[in-house]
């Protein structure tokens, strides 16, 4: 069970300063309009805290772009598009490397890059993504039983909890999410360890050797990298210590879709 609950908070209230700058090239105006900086959740995706960026910036681009239906907005770091399904604090990690705080970000609504992201018109498209993954979660710890068994206003106040930054409200239905069915823990570990934006390697990892012990970040690390000697990941920005317990892992440092991130370090 996640008890510990301090942990927890600080996690869920892990905040990024973020540098929101309209591409120059969309710009209508003689003048540019202000950049728009705004703290965004860590544990959040970017099309969930992101309508006063739309609405900063719709207004300065080109009028032939305004009148599109259904005009979408998208991100760029360095040349690189970002993946809006992919949780804010991974992607964090994945470029700690470049990023200077505030983190300088370049938005779009014109050239929607199809090959690379895909496509995100309104939050209901959000909200299916994170609930399927959060059932694929349920399926590696508990065969999908607690999912099967919820019923559709947990699944609402999840969601919900997530959207509007409510860390009880989310909490009060993800605990049984996090709650082990035995003493040797969850099934499996729900995780996706990233060499990079575009790679991430999920197996089935168990929390405890075929012994009966405990098994540490170390255990998995070498299971997923059997060739690699030294090994280390970053999640919410910092680097886990390898002797930490899978399963407390698991319980306390997984993003609401109820998956570690792992990125690993290069």
């Amino acid at each position: 069970m996640a008890n510990d609950r301090e942990v927890l908070r600080e996690i869920w209230e892990g905040k990024i300063p973020v540098c929101f700058q309209l591409d120059p090239e969309e710009v209508y105006d003689l003048q540019a309009p202000d950049p728009f900086y705004l703290m965004v959740p860590r544990l959040s995706y970017f099309p969930l805290c992101t309508d006063k960026v739309r609405k900063h910036f719709m207004r300065h681009v080109q009028q032939d772009i305004q009148e599109k239906q259904e005009t979408e907005m998208w991100f760029e770091f360095n040349g690189t598009p970002l993946k809006w399904h992919v949780p804010i604090g991974v992607l964090m990690d994945l470029y700690r490397n470049d990023i200077q705080l505030p983190w300088n970000i370049v938005v779009h609504f014109d050239k929607f890059p199809e090959d690379v992201l895909m496509h995100c018109h309104n939050k209901e498209v959000v909200e299916a993504h994170f609930l399927a993954c959060i059932k694929e979660a349920d399926v590696l710890k508990h065969r999908g039983q607690v999912v099967s068994n919820m019923q559709k206003k947990d699944h609402n106040q999840l969601w919900l909890g997530l959207l509007n930054d409510k860390f009880d409200q989310f909490w009060a239905v993800n605990r049984k999410l996090m709650e082990a069915t035995s003493d040797e823990g969850f099934k499996y570990i729900p995780f996706r360890c990233y060499t990079s934006e575009e790679k991430y390697i999920q197996k089935l990892v168990k929390p405890v050797t075929e012994e009966g012990q405990r098994k540490t970040l170390k255990h998995l690390l070498n299971e997923v990298f059997p060739d690699m000697e030294q090994v280390i990941v970053h999640t919410h920005g910092i680097i886990p210590p390898l002797d930490t317990p899978l399963q407390w892992l698991s319980e306390h440092l997984s993003y609401p879709d109820n998956f570690l991130h792992l990125v690993l370090v290069t």
